[in-house]
């Protein structure tokens, strides 16, 4: 006896829903006689009856009774299967974990997550901010499927992807006098009051390296342990400070005014994760957003003009 095909279940079952050759083939969008051959070769193949023909009707058969028991268990599993391929795709009962850094995380991730989220409208997000030396335990012990950070992530058990690179900018509170530069030099700034983040933390290496190269000692009159704070304590004209572009990356900015730097310097901005994990479908399209984020976000503050 020869086995069954999933195709003859399909015309099974179309005969089943509509109980004449015609209305099975306007169901599946094929000829009368093409459902009529494969009918007959069906049962002639299988030693089995499986309708009866009454008034031109075609009735299960009493015999064929398990066997279209089981036709129904077989598209009722297709359909549960159809559901949960439905499901997946608008990222229903699905979790994305991921983590970021604080100066990634107030303005591009938002914008990535947003994207995201219209392409997966149900798809559970856990964000997680991060200093560099929490994500080593975050990625290897897979509490997350990758980090975005500003410095690569050292250890033989996490690979970095550099995904796109930010400019370094000055940040000045309104009305400061260097504001009325189109550019602002380190030299300019080491004569106000420097906030910024501890020198020896990866970010803060990163923030002190142009004042350094000029051959500048750096001398915090405050300091922060995240971008944001920086970023506010200027906002409130305690003292003025460098910063990566991502962490202004708005279009208004109250309070705060933002220039760029004479020595023009770019930090690299990286994906990392565990060596040899496959990555989710959707982790794979979240990094995807935030390359276009990171390329995008210059063009986020272009309007911050001089003041006279």
């Amino acid at each position: 006896m020869r086995e069954i095909t999933l195709r003859q279940i399909e015309v099974i079952r179309a005969v089943l829903l509509r109980g004449t050759i015609n209305g099975a083939a306007e169901h599946l969008g094929v000829s009368s006689p093409g459902i009529s051959r494969l009918i007959k070769h069906t049962e002639e193949s299988l030693g089995i009856r499986l309708f009866e023909r009454r008034n031109g009707n075609f009735v299960p058969s009493v015999e064929a009774s398990k066997v279209f028991d089981q036709v129904r268990e077989v598209y009722k599993g297709v359909e549960n299967l159809q559901m949960a391929l439905t499901s997946l795709q608008k990222g229903e009962d699905v979790r994305l974990a991921f983590a970021s850094a604080p100066s990634v995380a107030q303005f591009i991730a938002a914008r990535a997550i947003r994207t995201v989220r219209s392409q997966y409208p149900d798809l559970f997000i856990d964000l997680n901010i991060l200093k560099i030396e929490e994500t080593i335990d975050y990625l290897l012990l897979e509490r997350g499927e990758f980090v975005i950070m500003s410095s690569q992530v050292q250890n033989p058990g996490i690979e970095n992807e550099e995904i796109g690179r930010t400019q370094l900018v000055a940040i000045l509170p309104e009305g400061h006098p260097l504001a009325a530069q189109s550019e602002v030099s380190v030299h300019d700034m080491i004569r106000y009051p420097l906030i910024g983040v501890e020198p020896s933390d990866p970010y803060g290496a990163l923030m002190a390296r142009p004042f350094i190269d000029a051959g500048l000692t750096v001398n915090h009159s405050i300091r922060g342990r995240f971008a944001q704070t920086v970023v506010s304590l200027v906002r409130h004209g305690l003292g003025v400070a460098l910063m990566d572009g991502m962490s202004v990356a708005e279009v208004y900015m109250p309070g705060l005014v933002r220039r760029n730097l004479v020595e023009a310097r770019e930090i690299s901005i990286y994906a990392a994760r565990k060596k040899g994990r496959q990555l989710s479908n959707f982790a794979e399209y979240a990094i995807k957003q935030f390359r276009s984020e990171l390329a995008a976000a210059p063009r986020q503050w272009p309007a911050d003009k001089t003041t006279n």
